[in-house]
């Protein structure tokens, strides 16, 4: 059983301690906020939790064995750096950092103190992502990929008042690529591997995140089409199309349903049966490296991967962070 700490407390943080438990793998130790009375309100609904209000503390405890860290983005970094020095185990909420050269930095801790350091991220996770590999093949050579993930922030009319959400700050290391985009750009790079190149687009707020954009992953001879945004809220699947047929896919973030349809035939779902919470599945695969002692692993080369492409399409688009002059 792996004890972990959580760093963060807020509704995802609830939903990644459900699923972790759900697994039977990992038990929540610790809880970790600025403050002492903001740690022990969110631990009150757990049992057996010691809380603190030092990062560096936590840290160092025997009580954990692992963490979750579920901070503002530009925190990411230099908190998982803390808990991978002390030898524990990181499983960092996406984004695993600000940019590729922290990521880089955390890799090279992570082999450096023998831990696992992974990234939450669900969809690679599911059983309905396996059924949309294993039925690739069906729809033959593979001709255009259009992925969409965008979803009308709950902030963003805090920001049109003039005030200033994290959601849409720079200081944060935010924007639609970071926070939205990352999952469709995820999935394409699990499934196709890192592209030959890439191209972007983004409309700036003026605070100085994009609030929506589009990505186009370039192949041998395929493209990945990615629209993401953080002011719009978008109805339609996802869509793999090949010349024998098409594969949809609704809320490609957890892949919540898979459906084949081929010339002249009933459309066939693919659906599996998934749990409802699935961050299950993530916390499953990170205990499982864990036991393994798995430090280079799959879903690292990914998140490598897309972290260069967001980094340098940021660049492209003109979205730059504090945490890029660090």
């Amino acid at each position: 059983m792996i004890k972990f700490a959580v760093v963060g407390t807020n509704w995802i943080t609830d939903a990644f301690i459900e699923g972790a438990i759900a697994s039977g793998k990992m038990q929540l130790t610790a809880v970790y906020s600025r403050t002492m009375e903001k740690a022990e309100e969110f631990a009150s609904k757990y049992q057996d939790v010691t809380c603190f209000d030092d990062i560096k503390v936590l840290a160092s405890s025997d009580c954990i064995d692992a963490v979750y860290i579920a901070s503002p983005n530009s925190l990411h970094a230099e908190q998982a750096a803390l808990f991978i020095k002390e030898g524990k185990h990181v499983i960092g909420e996406k984004p695993l950092a600000s940019n590729i050269t922290q990521v880089e930095h955390l890799v090279e801790l992570a082999k450096q103190h023998q831990v696992v350091l992974f990234e939450a991220m669900k969809a690679p996770y599911t059983p309905n992502f396996s059924a949309l590999q294993k039925a690739l093949p069906k729809i033959g050579k593979l001709r255009k990929v259009h992925l969409t993930y965008c979803q009308y922030s709950s902030r963003y009319q805090k920001y049109l008042n003039g005030e200033n959400p994290n959601t849409f700050n720079p200081a944060f290391s935010n924007g639609s690529l970071m926070d939205i985009g990352i999952y469709p750009l995820s999935a394409a790079v699990a499934l196709f591997g890192e592209p030959n190149s890439f191209t972007a687009q983004g409309t700036l707020l003026d605070s100085g995140v994009d609030a929506h954009g589009t990505l186009v992953l370039h192949y041998q001879d395929f493209d990945v089409t990615i629209a993401h945004s953080k002011v719009s809220d978008g109805v339609i699947p996802s869509e793999f199309q090949g010349e024998q047929g098409t594969i949809t896919v609704k809320g490609i973030s957890e892949c919540l349903a898979v459906d084949l349809y081929r010339k002249d035939e009933p459309v066939l779902a693919l659906s599996r049966d998934q749990v409802p919470n699935t961050m299950q599945y993530e916390a499953e695969v990170f205990a499982e490296l864990v036991a393994n002692k798995t430090i280079l692993h799959d879903g690292l080369n990914r998140s490598r991967i897309v972290s260069n492409i967001i980094t340098h399409a940021r660049g492209v688009i003109g979205v730059r962070f504090p945490a890029d002059d660090m």
